[in-house]
């Protein structure tokens, strides 16, 4: 990558035993050149392998970069959309799963035998979509996420919301993930616990991370999984982090979940060590959830 110079690396002090190493990307992709930002993410990839990681995480919307077409600045009525053949156009450039670039990833998972969760958006069925792709060792896609709660209040509105949360196998745990404002609302969370989620993988673009930090740590805990997120550097950007749903060490004294937290400013990888046997335990001898009342819940599927 030839305008990368070297960075400092993020990493968390645990020991070497640890099951699980993800690889955070603290880099954005500011281009519409898909060749470009794909030869950016695979170095990071390379990079990542170097240092051990087992999974890389990407910020969202890396491919194609979180970019939105001028035109939909003089579009003010959702309905206009139908009408208009340049959001059409649009929709058909978008990546699909058979593009080449997703294949190029594909290929230096299966080569590196590396997972990823690369993210891009995606041809919809009428809009694009704003999607998270968990590909596994062998390069094979275990899923593709669509981000459920878009930014309705912005330029995301003209994107198609996904419909469901999903997890899938890696490694021999279930990985989910949720994209950026799913962040915002618990219910994210709790979808992918019931549906057995042991570690969360978020790609994020977003400023005002301060407060978003003890978000993402009170989801770890809430639902007593870990939580990864990668985010873009920047002013009031960056912080790239991860957490631990464990809360109390071997002797029953509390401790803190962080498991690290980047700088707002440095284009690196952030390097966080997951035990995941540990977790598995913990979710064994722990509470958390198991004595809900949903019977009580009269209001959230509202």
């Amino acid at each position: 990558m030839n305008n990368r110079q070297a960075k400092p690396r993020f990493e968390n002090k645990g020991d070497k035993m640890k099951k699980l190493r993800v690889a955070m990307v603290q880099s954005r992709s500011c281009t519409e050149d898909l060749a470009k930002n794909t030869e950016d993410g695979l170095a990071y990839i390379h990079e990542a392998k170097v240092q051990g990681a087992d999974i890389v995480l990407f910020p969202e919307a890396w491919i194609t970069s979180y970019q939105f077409p001028e035109f939909l600045m003089s579009l003010p009525e959702m309905d206009q959309i139908k009408n208009d053949i340049r959001f059409s156009e649009w929709n058909k450039k978008m990546l699909t799963e058979s593009s080449h670039y997703l294949k190029q990833f594909q290929q230096c998972a299966r080569e590196l035998s590396i997972g990823l969760v690369i993210t891009s958006l995606t041809r919809g069925k009428d809009r694009p979509r704003n999607t998270a792709y968990l590909i596994d060792r062998t390069g094979s896609i275990v899923f593709a996420y669509n981000k459920v709660h878009t930014c309705d209040f912005s330029l995301e509105r003209y994107l198609e919301a996904g419909t469901a949360f999903v997890v899938g196998k890696f490694d021999g745990y279930t990985l989910g993930s949720m994209i950026c404002y799913d962040r915002e609302y618990p219910e994210s969370g709790r979808e992918l616990m019931l549906q057995g989620a042991e570690l969360v993988l978020v790609p994020n673009d977003c400023q005002g991370m301060e407060p978003r930090l003890e978000e993402l740590s009170v989801r770890a805990r809430e639902n007593n999984f870990g939580i990864a997120m990668a985010n873009p550097p920047g002013k009031y950007s960056g912080r790239s982090c991860a957490y631990s749903p464990l809360m109390w060490n071997e002797t029953g004294e509390p401790v803190d979940n962080q498991i690290v937290v980047a700088d707002q400013m440095s284009q690196c990888v952030v390097y966080a060590d997951f035990d995941m046997e540990e977790i598995r335990m913990n979710r064994e001898r722990e509470d958390i959830g198991k004595y809900r009342k949903p019977h009580a819940y009269k209001y959230l599927h509202v």
